[in-house]
């Protein structure tokens, strides 16, 4: 069954709510990783960020890939 206009709508807007929520936490994360903590923690930050960074762009870009192809289905 394919899914309807309204269910893609929310679909889009949930993956770039998350992808947004992603980001901050990640932006959060390297600015204290980098000037806050020192050592191991430090690193792990950082890590945890880029991490967090790079699920927010993965999730972006399925949201994008959704919204330019997702007519392509239709008859």
């Amino acid at each position: 069954m394919a899914p309807t206009d309204r269910e893609r709508v929310a679909a889009r807007r949930r993956r770039l709510l998350w992808a947004g929520i992603l980001a901050v936490a990640g932006l959060v994360l390297l600015a204290v990783g980098l000037t806050v903590a020192d050592g191991t923690a430090a690193w792990l930050e950082v890590a945890a960020a880029i991490v967090l960074l790079l699920a927010s762009y993965g999730l972006q870009y399925v949201a994008r890939r959704e919204t330019l192809h997702g007519d392509d289905d239709r008859p």
